[in-house]
């Protein structure tokens, strides 16, 4: 065994301004146990994502998921996934697609249905680290597989993949992957925050 936790970010991310923790303590671990969560755990995270800001209230997000208890629903998920995420996701608990509606309620274009959908990710996302939970976005994809197999139409935006699970060993995850394995860094507020006007960093 090499270990089952789940690092917390506080104790090696420093912040500069003073915030809460739960931005530092939030990270996407891949070492996942393979054990289930209850209905209330992942609803959950759903309900935080319920909550968050929306633009005239569109809330164009959409979540669908498979569980690993329903191995036919868990396994076309995963078959969506690229092979490198197929190498660690398999332990999930439940693997989510996030999709957007682009329009609006009156079928007009909606110029904030990415930002919104990114709000509520970020809840789902905090709420899975104060619950103790791995919660781990992924860009590696097939986006027209997905498409198919879940039955999202055209006026969807589909987001991204999701793993969730319990944190396991790291012996869960390729070798290759456990020195990634920890919370990392980000860059400091200067690279990406002006005054007055756009500057390239």
């Amino acid at each position: 065994m090499l270990g089952n936790f789940m690092e917390k970010g506080s104790e090696v991310r420093k912040a500069d301004y003073p915030i809460n923790e739960i931005f530092l303590n939030r990270w996407s671990p891949r070492a996942m146990s393979g054990e289930s969560i209850s209905d209330e755990e992942l609803m959950t995270l759903f309900e935080a994502a319920r909550w968050a800001p929306s633009a005239s209230n569109e809330q164009p997000w959409r979540f669908i998921y498979a569980r690993s208890e329903n191995k036919e629903q868990f396994d076309k998920f995963f078959g969506i996934l690229d092979d490198f995420n197929q190498l660690w996701a398999g332990n999930a608990a439940a693997l989510v697609c996030l999709c957007a509606y682009k329009k609006t309620k009156d079928d007009k274009e909606n110029r904030n249905f990415m930002s919104d959908t990114g709000s509520a990710w970020e809840n789902l996302a905090l709420q899975g680290s104060l619950l103790g939970l791995v919660v781990h976005g992924m860009a590696g994809y097939d986006v027209e597989k997905a498409r198919k197999e879940l039955n999202i139409p055209e006026d969807y935006e589909i987001v991204h993949m999701i793993a969730i699970g319990k944190s396991g060993d790291l012996d869960k995850i390729p070798e290759r992957m456990r020195k990634s394995e920890h919370p990392n860094e980000r860059k400091p507020i200067g690279e990406f925050v002006f005054e007055g006007e756009f500057k390239n960093s």
